[in-house]
């Protein structure tokens, strides 16, 4: 099959994410790859849960303290609402509208930077405070974790960054629908990663 086919809606398959043997090759690739990263993530909670609130003697930080919710919920807002610009982007991908899914995905980007500024803002102000990644187990533990996350979705936005520019004047073939849904499951994953931390660091360290 050509991967590079034109199509029109009416012809264009109604899995084209999954249309080639290369494609869902990709597919079991992409999901083996997650599996690691489960992994890793687990291993990452777990080292959090064990070190949190964990330090010298007169330690001045503990989760109660630090953490600032509201904040913590407008990161968690932007991204959950990321991960829905980003359903609306692989609908227009299955109806062969290019231009709006385009746009839905420059809108998920836009959220996701939303949400990596204030990350950062959230991490300088807690190293202005003395909570720096050397102060303890409990902060190279929350760093850590919370840091990996960040750098995911870091990695997210420099690869949908390049999958809008570098397709911008193709379009929409079966060859990119495979690269453009596998960054939708990542960007899924990494919201679920982030409900996670929303819930175990944030909700039950502030709950106590």
């Amino acid at each position: 099959m050509d991967l590079n086919k034109k199509f029109t809606p009416e012809t264009w398959p109604d899995h084209p994410e999954q249309a080639t043997l290369e494609a869902k090759n990709k597919f079991v690739g992409f999901w083996i790859f997650l599996a690691g990263e489960i992994i890793l993530f687990a291993t990452l909670f777990g080292g959090y849960l064990a070190l949190k609130n964990k330090g010298p003697s007169g330690l001045e930080f503990s989760t109660q303290s630090l953490y600032e919710l509201p904040l913590v919920f407008v990161m968690t807002m932007l991204l959950l609402t990321s991960s829905l610009t980003s359903v609306y982007a692989m609908y227009h991908l299955k109806n062969y509208n290019f231009k709006k899914m385009q746009l839905w995905l420059a809108i998920t980007a836009f959220l996701g930077l939303g949400f990596l500024a204030l990350e950062v803002y959230e991490f300088t102000h807690y190293v202005q405070l003395g909570f720096t990644f050397s102060n303890s187990a409990f902060s190279s533990a929350f760093y850590t974790l919370v840091g990996t996350h960040g750098f995911h979705v870091a990695v997210g936005l420099v690869w949908i960054t390049l999958l809008i520019f570098r397709n911008a004047k193709r379009g929409l073939n079966l060859y990119n629908a495979t690269k453009y849904y596998t960054f939708s499951l990542y960007w899924h994953f990494i919201d679920v990663i982030w409900v996670f931390i929303f819930t175990v660091v944030y909700l039950m360290g502030v709950i106590g």
